[in-house]
């Protein structure tokens, strides 16, 4: 069967986001699934939801080598509650040296083009080795998280990974997350409470006051609209090519 993306998404917009799981993994093998994770309050909620559910999926996650103690503490606590297994990704140690030994380890404050070249060696490059393989990529974007994300539809297809991309909270909120998270006991990273609305990297990330954008506090040194560290924009660039069983 091939299915028609763009009218599924369309379709699929009404539709929970548990729904939109069960959606997906009707349609789709388990083992050619995979979530991505860095452990924020939206991907603890979906992870929960998809654990409640049934659903089995190989879980990864991205680790900068720049991450907050507090991350790693949520990341046990879900090995720890969930008892499933995290693939763990991270930059190549020949970029890393690279990146450092010609620039610094903070090279990243000096210009937004070091800050991108930065994040496409930690975070990019390891992301393409995770989507190996895979054919379809849970992720956790929500609409509202950014002006660059406004658009985002349930169902697309990643032209740089040649895959699915499912995005099963688009339609909630950050009240919504925070809801779903507080009435199941769901785990999450404690910086949080502390005024961070998105955390990533520790050098990247500060806490923002509660009336802020809440993007203000990532990559606080840059203006603009468009802080993004480049998974989730489409390049146009083909990394790699495979049969798909569904059209665009």
């Amino acid at each position: 069967m091939t299915l028609d993306i763009i009218e599924e998404s369309k379709r699929l917009e009404d539709s929970g986001a548990g729904e939109i799981l069960d959606w997906t993994f009707e349609h789709f093998d388990a083992s050619k699934v995979k979530m991505s994770t860095s452990f924020g309050a939206d991907g603890m909620a979906l992870l929960h939801m998809m654990h409640s559910r049934g659903h089995r999926p190989k879980i990864f996650t991205i680790d900068t080598g720049r991450l907050f103690q507090e991350t790693y503490n949520v990341w046990q606590k879900v090995i720890d509650q969930y008892g499933v297994k995290i693939e763990v990704y991270g930059p190549d140690p020949a970029d890393l040296h690279e990146l450092v030994e010609s620039g610094g380890p903070n090279m990243f404050y000096q210009s937004v083009e070091n800050r991108r070249k930065c994040c496409e060696i930690r975070k990019v490059r390891p992301l393409n080795k995770a989507l190996q393989d895979t054919d379809v990529w849970i992720t956790a974007l929500r609409r509202d998280q950014a002006p660059s994300r406004a658009t985002t539809p349930i169902l697309s297809h990643s032209s740089q990974y040649d895959l699915l991309k499912v995005c099963p909270l688009v339609n909630w909120s950050e009240v919504n997350a925070w809801e779903y998270i507080r009435n199941n006991g769901i785990p999450y990273n404690e910086l949080h409470d502390k005024g961070y609305p998105t955390i990533g990297c520790s050098p990247c990330c500060r806490p923002v006051p509660p009336a802020s954008d809440r993007r203000a506090g990532r990559w606080w040194w840059e203006s603009g609209d468009d802080k993004e560290c480049g998974i989730h924009i489409e390049d146009g660039k083909i990394v790699r090519k495979k049969k798909a069983n569904f059209v665009i």
